[in-house]
């Protein structure tokens, strides 16, 4: 609705809103109020705290330990049934809890444009227009509002007049100088084409909901409020709930692979044992047994304590809080993180480059008068602080000013772009005027031929081009007077040249890209600036010839490769290997996007991302964001500003400073104490070392009960009796659990942190297929050796003395697994519980408690036969892991 009131002159925008200069009367706005609604952002809508904890139920996983917890106290092993349906609560609460915080901070968007306006209004149709304060939420379009320094911009409004306006739209497009405004009538928007590179929100004539005034004064219409605003329409695409994160979508994958195995094997045990054995219901406990035993019951213990221990190191050691656990696995997964370029990379804060005479080369006078000007502007017009440029130069050229007595200024303006001061001339009875502004606006008040003048313009646009901003300066004697200067006087004056500034960098930036990258994760530059800008800063930072497009081209590529049918699994093999190459350096290019708010259609696809992208919407930086994530990546995106909280939400791990806005603190996953890139880095491998861990634990724990599984069912299949008592089964379990709890204090070795770590399904799928049917082998090799060996009283045909073999068998294969299948030098807790668990395998049978559980002692020849068949499978073990792992590199 802005951009339909924006291509009109403002006699038409009056008219079409059916108001006038003078305002609404106050039924007029009444009436208004009750068709258009409040002026506030739309409420969330929330779901009570019941209806969040079924929600979570839904959850893969925690179904998985629901059903577990329901099969434990069916087998009546009511011990492990109470402290499974214990994990399913605790795993509902947090979800819940998690929705609860993202709907609190979705209502906090209505206290962004909490307060009053000044707005025109009459009593009656012929009375006089009264200034008066109303809230914020009873504008209505047609309304005429007063803007002055310090005013929040209530709603979208189309300027009527403007003097001296400028405005911060940061909170809209990320751009931390205050922008330009004017109440300049425009023609039909098919006259004259926009600006290639214009963005949505460039306009001059309109300001916007959530933009704050820098300067200057202005009278507006309202012509859009409360969910028509563009504000609204930013927020709304944070708005929702959040899509699953990486973390989300593994232990989905996983849990549905655990789904599906559990729910076959009980059919299969039961329908085996019935036609091979004529066994029938009284093999339903140990069907039952032994799908509870393919199930990892500690994985929420694991992953909990791993989280957990990894987010309190960080805090302590590094002032990293971890709001959310699970993103710390994200950050660990991460292989792209997203950023923008002021504040993070820059510190919002000009630096002069060069001071350069009309011949180009450096010439430090111009510094000097440019300096001199900054200053008398500075006391003479009494601004109540320097901006950035006149601070730079001030900073730059120290003590300067002194020589001269100030006689008088003229401030900056918008609309003229140049500022003025007047000071005492070095000849008895002269000033000096001291002007410095945009080039093309100082040159047009020099005394200069057109060719001159064309070549200096093109010398400012070379700097230009290469990043820099450009201010030029010019002074002009004139003799003394007493009449006060004025903004007429600016004629006739003598160039002295050109000073470009450049963005000082943030301090342990460039080392911290460097870290970054050395931990394999591909930054990208998401900024409201201009390309050259964003690119100058990025050379500044030691990265070379980077690849630059600006938003609209990116997204609309997106959109024609989703309209062409780029399936994800190309779009991230295609973007892998252009990143790779370096992106593309194309930074003269623009456009816009598709729409006259400049979004994008919906079906954005995988999306190659450039290193900077620039002139970016926050809209634009949630499309970019989400088209990363469609092409197979995950992404972490760090922001401070209302602007960027579509993005953290659309990343799979957003990230925040302490010092950024309460809305954007609450939205992200992981707060920083300071905007620092080097406590990511410091993040990133705590993730990796806590996901390390619980890789290896569902490595090692998937891959063991799926092989005690399988010769389980060829051992009943091939057997009198059935393989192992329930009990048995249950005992055994809860004796691998409490050896695995040492995954969570492990330390992985340093190949685990040197890449990102996904937990991948399909991987993992194919990992313990391989490592299961090895163990199962072993298991069944055992039972082969000990039945041709042994005979008599003592051999296989003895239930209690299989059992007790198989027991202890199963644990020491088990203890080897987790020996060998970690990785890595040194044992440390790991070796300590699998010692553990392989002593209670030798030591249980033969003890009373081993007895109550239906085993016996075993003679010494046992123990002979299984150390050759475990000195087997430990080789075999050795080589298949080696073999894996040369095939992940």
């Amino acid at each position: 609705m802005a951009s339909e009131y924006g291509a009109a002159t403002s006699l038409q925008v009056l008219r079409r809103l059916d108001t006038g200069p003078r305002g609404l009367t106050e039924s007029e706005a009444a009436a208004r109020l009750a068709d258009a609604g409040e002026n506030t952002p739309p409420r969330p809508h929330t779901a009570s705290w019941p209806r969040r904890c079924a929600r979570a139920l839904r959850d893969p996983f925690t179904a998985v330990l629901l059903t577990l917890g329901l099969v434990s106290a069916l087998v009546a092993s009511w011990g492990t049934a109470v402290v499974i349906l214990a994990l399913v609560a605790v795993s509902c609460g947090l979800r819940a809890a998690g929705e609860h915080r993202a709907d609190r901070s979705l209502a906090a968007l209505r206290e962004l444009v909490a307060g009053t306006a000044t707005v025109l209004r009459r009593g009656q149709e012929d009375a006089e227009p009264q200034a008066r304060e109303v809230p914020v939420a009873e504008l209505v379009p047609g309304d005429v509002v007063r803007l002055g320094p310090g005013d929040l911009v209530p709603a979208d409004v189309r300027l009527l007049r403007a003097r001296g306006l400028t405005v911060h739209q940061a909170v809209l497009t990320g751009e931390s100088a205050p922008v330009a405004k004017a109440a300049v009538d425009v023609p039909e928007v098919s006259e004259v084409p926009e600006p290639a590179d214009r963005g949505p929100f460039d306009e001059p004539y309109l300001c916007f909901q959530g933009s704050g005034v820098a300067s200057g004064s202005a009278t507006a219409v309202v012509v859009a409020t409360g969910e028509r605003t563009r504000f609204a329409a930013v927020q709304g695409e944070s708005g929702g709930r959040r899509e699953a994160s990486a973390f989300d979508r593994s232990v989905h994958g996983i849990s549905w692979v655990l789904i599906r195995f559990m729910l076959l094997t009980p059919p299969l045990v039961l329908m085996s044992n019935a036609a091979l054995r004529g066994r029938g219901l009284e093999t339903l406990p140990f069907a039952v047994a032994v799908a509870v035993g393919l199930t990892p019951e500690m994985l929420p213990v694991i992953v909990t304590t791993c989280l957990a221990q990894g987010a309190a190191l960080l805090a302590r050691a590094h002032r990293v809080v971890v709001r959310r656990l699970p993103a710390l696995h994200d950050l660990g997964a991460a292989d792209v993180l997203c950023l923008d370029k002021t504040g993070t990379l820059t510190q919002d804060r000009p630096v002069v480059e060069r001071a350069l005479g009309p011949d180009g080369e450096d010439d430090p006078e111009v510094l000097c008068w440019a300096a001199v000007g900054a200053w008398w502007t500075l006391q003479l017009a009494e601004l109540p602080a320097p901006d950035a440029l006149d601070e730079a130069l001030l900073t730059a050229a120290g003590p300067v000013g002194e020589e001269h007595d100030g006689i008088g200024a003229v401030p900056f303006d918008p609309e003229r772009r140049t500022a003025t001061a007047v000071v005492t001339g070095a000849a008895l009875g002269t000033h000096v005027l001291v002007t410095k502004g945009a080039a093309e606006d100082v040159l047009d008040r020099c005394d200069l031929d057109p060719a001159e003048r064309e070549r200096l313009l093109a010398l400012a646009a070379r700097e230009a081009d290469a990043g820099l901003r450009v201010l030029a300066v010019a002074t002009a004697e004139r003799p003394a007077r007493t009449r006060p200067y004025t903004a007429a006087d600016e004629h006739g004056l003598t160039f002295r040249g050109l000073l470009t500034f450049r963005d000082a960098l943030a301090p342990g930036a460039a080392e911290a890209l460097r870290g970054l990258t050395d931990l394999g994760i591909t930054v990208r530059i998401l900024t409201g600036d201009h390309p050259a800008t964003a690119a100058r800063a990025c050379r500044d930072l030691g990265w070379g010839t980077v690849g630059v497009e600006t938003a609209a081209d990116v997204l609309r590529r997106g959109v024609e490769e989703a309209a062409g049918g780029a399936g994800a699994d190309a779009g991230a093999g295609r973007a892998d290997a252009e990143w790779a190459s370096g992106g593309r350096a194309d930074a003269g290019r623009a456009g816009s996007a598709s729409g006259p708010e400049g979004s994008v259609p919906e079906g954005v696809g995988p999306v190659h991302v450039p290193t900077v992208v620039a002139r970016c919407t926050p809209g634009d930086k949630a499309r970019i964001v989400a088209g990363l994530r469609a092409a197979g990546h995950t992404v972490g995106f760090l922001g401070d500003g209302v602007n960027d909280i579509p993005a953290l939400r659309a990343a799979d791990v957003g990230i925040a400073p302490r010092t950024a806005v309460d809305l954007a603190r609450e939205t992200a996953d992981v707060v920083l104490a300071e905007k620092d890139l080097g406590a990511i880095g410091h993040a990133v491998t705590a993730g990796r070392r806590s996901s390390a861990n619980i890789a290896t634990y569902l490595r090692v724990t998937l891959s063991s009960n799926l092989g005690n599984i399988l010769a389980m069912l060829s051992a009943g299949l091939l057997l009198p009796f059935l393989p192992m008592l329930p009990a048995q089964v249950l005992a055994q379990n809860l004796c691998f659990d409490a050896a695995q709890l040492a995954f969570a204090h492990d330390r992985p070795g340093p190949a685990a942190l040197r890449r990102p770590t996904v937990l991948r399904p399909r991987a993992f799928l194919r990992f313990i297929t391989g490592f299961g049917v090895l163990n199962a082998i072993a298991d069944l090799a055992t039972f082969g050796v000990l039945a041709l060996a042994l005979r008599g009283p003592d051999a296989l045909n003895d239930e209690a003395v299989f059992h007790s073999a198989w027991f202890t068998e199963n644990l020491l294969t088990q203890a080897l697994v987790m020996f060998l299948l970690r990785g890595g030098t040194r044992p440390g807790p790991i070796g300590r519980a699998a010692t553990a668990l392989a002593a209670v395998g030798l030591l249980l049978p033969p003890s009373p408690l081993g007895a109550a559980l239906g085993m016996t002692g075993l003679p010494p020849a046992y123990h002979l036969l299984l150390a050759a068949v475990l000195g087997l499978y430990a080789l075999a073990l050795r080589a298949l892991r080696a073999r894996h792992g040369r095939r992940r590199r």
